[in-house]
């Protein structure tokens, strides 16, 4: 065989030229394309370091939100958009980092999302105001691609005997990243300050990009478009509704202002739907929910996510609430975030084993048992003050159950679309994911600020069980949801045509919020 040609005669460059015209990924000039033998146990390091600088950041703050309302002279529904930045600016940037990764390397484009994170951990240091650390929040979001790269540098890099591994392991960085997160933020709180949450996080993403320039490059490119009008009308469409919530205090909920708001972000909405189908390279492929099954897991998806993250921002404030309040515990930042560590153990631990049961008691049977299950420990949060022995159990079976339901999500997506559509269904229910978790921590925050106590101005009790019984009705909204799913029989059908490299490219998702992005 000739130098430039391949197995079957055909030259290299012409080989490309034929992959480009189809809008297949090709190696870029100077590599060779099929990779898999060059990735060794220092590449595994920084891939999981990088993951973890993400995980990490996404918790870390949490433990940390009372101080930082404080610190920063600002109110509990401003505070809860260091949580909803974050997850806004990851859900619409993430698919775009993809996208980026395919066309012009996932090396480099890795490196470039672990920089940007630092930049953005580097602002929220230095932030002098609520609205400061706000746009770095937003800016190291936009490190979102960092998971997913992450995993398509496993896919294109590693020997295939190494691949499920590197999956799962990295699958469970993010996972335990995220209670290692409120951990950390607690201790860096109570004994240095809340910038040192971003000056850790700014080494870490540092020392991660520096690892990742020596990463090997597979050099497979795929040409394409990025979708800029569509991340913008989502960014606004998104954003207004959460704007008027935040600002119903001091608005009122029915007046112009929240109105306007809200209405312009749906008919932005509306646009933006109307625009990706349309488009020639969408940001999100939404005639995947065209399908039944994708549909319905993705409303489970959302009400999932709001209910979480709801909670994420109630337990925290119980725990360091003062106890003369009758309801709080009167904890330290550190006190906080270890109060909601078993929970977090709990959740990584639900998710791994409950794949197991996917098989035996069909999707369909977690999808539903999940939510209820969670929505039981919501009930029995709203129910419950006074000690933080029972705030923990109850913790531990919400986000049990919030794993249970989880852990169905990406086998009912891979039984109900086709083997090539799997990548834009995990897509779009990462999005969607992401979505609800942002709604349910600025709701759970405008509730605490809607109602506080005229002496002390902190949230009343009231204001608590309100907004633990709002999320367990989404969680039994989520439940009721998953009872539509597609059955087990049918499941099984669809599934013989998906092929085993797409499952296990997706069955890993499980263990963490953010995972099954990967399939970008």
């Amino acid at each position: 065989m000739r130098g430039g040609e391949t197995r079957h005669g055909t030259s290299t460059g012409e080989a490309m030229r034929r992959g480009a015209a189809k809008g297949a990924a090709v190696p870029a000039a100077g590599h060779a394309g099929g990779a898999g033998h060059a990735a060794s146990s220092a590449d595994s390091l920084v891939l999981m370091l990088a993951a973890a600088a993400f995980a990490v950041a996404q918790t870390a703050v949490v433990p940390g939100l009372g101080v930082l309302t404080k610190e920063l002279r600002t109110t509990p529904a401003n505070i809860s958009w260091v949580l909803s930045a974050y997850l806004l600016s990851a859900a619409i940037l993430t698919p775009m980092a993809g996208r980026l990764g395919d066309m012009f390397g996932k090396r480099r484009m890795l490196v470039i999302a672990l920089v940007t994170f630092a930049a953005g951990s580097v602002l929220g240091a230095l932030a002098v105001n609520v609205w400061m650390l706000v746009l770095a929040r937003v800016v190291q979001g936009a490190g979102g691609g960092i998971i997913p790269l992450c995993f398509g540098l496993i896919n294109d890099t590693f020997p295939a005997e190494r691949r499920p591994g590197a999956l799962g392991l990295m699958s469970a960085i993010a996972g335990i990243g995220a209670g290692g997160g409120l951990v950390m933020g607690g201790l860096l709180v109570d004994h240095a300050s809340w910038q040192w949450i971003f000056w850790v996080g700014t080494a870490i993403s540092a020392a991660a990009a520096f690892g990742a320039m020596r990463l090997p490059d597979s050099g497979m490119r795929a040409p394409g478009r990025i979708d800029v009008p569509g991340a913008l009308l989502l960014a606004v469409g998104l954003t207004a509704p959460l704007l008027a919530l935040t600002r119903t205090s001091a608005w009122g909920w029915l007046s112009a202002r929240t109105l306007g708001l809200v209405g312009a972000g749906l008919v932005v909405l509306v646009l933006f739907g109307l625009f990706e189908r349309r488009a020639a390279e969408p940001l999100v492929d939404l005639s995947v929910l065209a399908r039944p099954a994708v549909l319905i897991t993705n409303v489970v998806t959302a009400l999932v996510g709001f209910c979480m993250f709801g909670a994420f921002v109630l337990i925290p404030q119980i725990a360091q609430t003062a106890e003369s309040t009758g309801y709080g515990f009167g904890l330290s930042a550190t006190g906080a975030g270890l109060l909601m560590f078993p929970a977090c153990v709990a959740m990584l631990i639900a998710g791994s084993v409950s794949g197991r049961f996917t098989v035996r008691l069909g999707a369909r049977a977690l999808l539903a048992a999940g939510p209820f299950g969670a929505a039981g420990g919501l009930v029995g949060l709203a129910l419950t003050r006074g000690s933080a022995a029972p705030v923990i159990a109850l913790s531990i079976i919400v986000f049990t159950g919030v794993a249970v339901g989880m852990a169905a999500v990406p086998n009912i997506i891979i039984a109900a679309v086709p083997a090539g559509m799997t990548g834009q269904a995990t897509g779009v229910n990462a999005l969607v994911r992401s979505v609800g978790a942002a709604l349910g921590s600025q709701v759970a925050a405008t509730l605490l600020a809607a109602s506080t106590d005229a002496a002390t101005g902190l949230p009343t009790d009231g204001a608590f069980t309100q907004a633990f019984l709002l999320g367990a009705g989404g969680a039994v909204c989520a439940g009721l949801a998953g009872l539509f799913a597609p059955r087990r029989r049918r499941a099984r059908a669809d599934a013989r045509a998906t092929p085993p490299e797409a499952l296990t490219a997706v069955a890993p998702a499980t263990a963490s919020p953010h995972a099954d992005d990967r399939a970008h």
